[in-house]
């Protein structure tokens, strides 16, 4: 899976985090490992001209989804035919209005990029909210991905502060690893 990631906001954001979990639904959600991905980050006035452009709707949003190649998700299934590598399509973020967005909610930036890059992803790979029935689906799934992908974080944690405190140990008795 290829993510390229370009920052043209000017404000500063979880490059690494937001990697992980674009990288996290979309093989969640069995799109091709050979997929490409590109994910934008822009300021408030760019945003804003990329709202009106391609919604018509005035003023800026958290996130926007162009969409590239038609895929759905595979089934996983033996039989289903490999759809190949495919370019999902562009990701843009506003960090301003994410961040704004999060003090609003109470909750993290950090949170708030991770869910927009899900919602992202969702779109891309042809989900939507415009009707009550696609709602609940998408943010049913959207919910279903962050909490698996915060579980799969908490346990790669533990297993890095496990194998940390190996490594120290080894060297304090003598295995230094690096030798």
């Amino acid at each position: 899976m290829s993510i390229e990631l370009s920052n043209e906001s000017g404000v500063d954001v979880p490059i690494d985090l937001v990697l992980d979990a674009a990288k996290f639904a979309i093989g969640a959600m069995d799109v091709h490992p050979g997929a490409e991905l590109s994910v934008i980050f822009v300021d408030l006035d760019t945003m804003a001209d990329l709202h009106m452009k391609w919604m018509d709707l005035p003023g800026p949003t958290d996130v926007m989804s162009f969409p590239m190649d038609e895929l759905t998700p595979g089934g996983g299934r033996p039989d289903a035919p490999d759809p190949g590598p495919a370019t999902l399509g562009d990701i843009v973020l506003c960090p301003e209005f994410a961040a704004a967005q999060a003090k609003e909610a109470k909750h993290s930036f950090e949170h708030e990029l991770a869910v927009l890059t899900v919602h992202g992803v969702l779109h891309l790979l042809g989900y939507d909210h415009a009707e009550p029935d696609e709602e609940r689906e998408m943010f049913g799934l959207q919910n279903d991905l962050l909490s698996q992908w915060y579980d799969d974080r908490r346990r790669r944690d533990v297993q890095q502060r496990q194998s940390d405190r190996d490594s120290k140990l080894l060297r304090n008795i003598g295995f230094d690893e690096r030798d």
